[in-house]
């Protein structure tokens, strides 16, 4: 038979849990303090001002991003039209340099003609931030902006000097178009 007792500690128990329940619904309804309000929207704001910083961060860069983006499609967005241009520089300097003494009588206009198309070209050359890099016989071999086509021994010269220009180079500001075509010594001595 069951003690009398154990059925009242259970009753109490009974009665113990269902008052902590109570009392846990009661603190989850219950009104929060004014203190915990003001921590509650405290938190929020900080919160709220923390994404905006980050936003306008972001929006700074972006801005800052498309200004270099801009300023570098002005400066360089020609770059593919200004490498198809430099075979036609090339091909008015060989006419040129094609000329012996008698055509230069016989086609002076002619000759005139394409010496002046190639003072337009370099005037719009110019205009657009493209420079002609003209090394000479005997400078040093610079490769961020020469190309070596060959090298010889050449006396009477240095290792790394150069002793024959085949093309000339062309800069779009500070951008390498096409390097310098030259030959280069390589003389040990």
């Amino acid at each position: 038979m069951a003690d009398p007792k154990d059925d009242d500690f259970l009753d109490d128990l009974d009665a113990l849990e269902a008052e902590a329940e109570a009392e846990e619904e009661a603190f989850e309804t219950a009104e929060p303090t004014e203190a915990d309000r003001i921590a509650e929207l405290e938190a929020e704001r900080d919160e709220y001002r923390d994404k905006f910083m980050r936003a306008l961060a972001d929006a700074e860069n972006a801005r800052k991003r498309s200004d270099r983006d801009r300023r570098e499609a002005e400066q360089y967005g020609s770059t593919r039209l200004a490498r198809d241009l430099l075979p036609v520089y090339d091909n008015l300097q060989r006419a040129l340099a094609a000329a012996n003494e008698e055509q230069k009588q016989i086609s002076a206009a002619l000759l005139e003609g394409v010496e002046l198309t190639l003072k337009e070209l370099l005037s719009v050359f110019k205009k657009h931030g493209i420079e002609v890099i003209t090394p000479a016989v005997g400078d040093r071999f610079d490769p961020k902006i020469h190309e070596a086509m060959f090298e010889a021994p050449l006396p009477e010269t240095k290792a790394g000097d150069i002793i024959q220009v085949s093309a000339e180079g062309f800069m779009l500001y500070d951008r390498l178009l096409r390097p310098a075509q030259v030959g280069v010594s390589s003389n040990p001595g």
